[in-house]
């Protein structure tokens, strides 16, 4: 039987047609995350970035009715261009837990593959909304990169 942590996390994988260091960099500029992150037709009118291990990231995530999504966090782990990984949790939502996203670049013939793992998550559903957010926001990237 499956343990309940394995049960809570999310695993992406996507190619993108740009070299792992163009990837990494539209990951932890903040000027680029307001062009990709946030899925569909969401925008992102305020992001911040301070790119240092025990450093933080704003994003504010504006739905088409004007509603506001607020998530931020701390990296804990800064390896350019190859990994990035840090905790992520809803400002916007004070009950949310605080979740850890790690994301890999690999070298790929076709570009960069992106493997984005996020865990610790409460349940099953909360790991499924945030797969249908992820991988709207990696539709986003695809077509950012070109």
């Amino acid at each position: 039987m499956p343990s309940q942590a394995a049960d809570t996390t999310l695993t992406l994988h996507q190619v993108f047609a740009a070299k792992p260091e163009r990837v990494f960099k539209a990951w932890t500029r903040a000027e680029e995350l307001k062009r990709w992150s946030a899925p569909g037709d969401y925008t992102v009118p305020h992001a911040e970035v301070d790119l240092r291990v025990g450093g933080g990231f704003v994003i504010h995530m504006q739905a088409p009715n004007g509603t506001l999504h607020r998530v931020g966090g701390e990296y804990s782990e800064i390896d350019p261009p190859r990994r990035l990984v840090y905790s992520w949790r809803w400002e916007s939502q004070p009950e949310s837990p605080v979740t850890r996203v790690s994301v890999e670049f690999r070298a790929h013939p076709e570009g960069t593959e992106v493997v984005l793992v996020h865990d610790l998550f409460l349940d099953e559903e909360q790991r499924d909304r945030h797969r249908m957010g992820w991988q709207g926001c990696l539709d986003n990237l695809a077509k950012f990169l070109g």
